[in-house]
C-alpha cells in the first residue's frame, strides 16, 4: 500500500520510498525514511495535501508525493 491510499488515523510504518530524484531528496529533506512509523492525520477539504505526524512533527504532502512511500 502506498501513503496516499491512507485514510485518515490510519496508522503504519514506511517500507520504503520508490522515487530517487529530486522528490526522493526533498522526502528525505522532511524526514520521510524507511522503518519510520506515521499517522495520518486529515485530508484537506478536496482530498490534497495530506497531513501526517512522523515521530512528533507534522508534514504536508501532496497525493502525487505520498505514492512514492510504500507502508505496511
Amino acid at each position: 500500500m502506498t501513503l496516499d491510499q491512507m485514510k485518515p488515523s490510519s496508522e503504519g510504518r514506511i517500507k520504503r520510498i520508490s522515487v530517487k530524484d529530486k522528490l526522493g531528496q526533498r522526502l528525505m529533506d522532511m524526514g520521510v525514511y524507511a522503518g519510520l512509523r506515521l499517522k495520518v492525520i486529515r485530508n484537506a477539504p478536496l482530498e490534497d495535501p495530506m497531513e501526517i505526524e512522523l515521530d512528533g512533527y507534522f508534514v504536508s504532502l501532496r497525493h502525487d508525493e505520498a505514492r512514492f512511500v510504500e507502508v505496511e
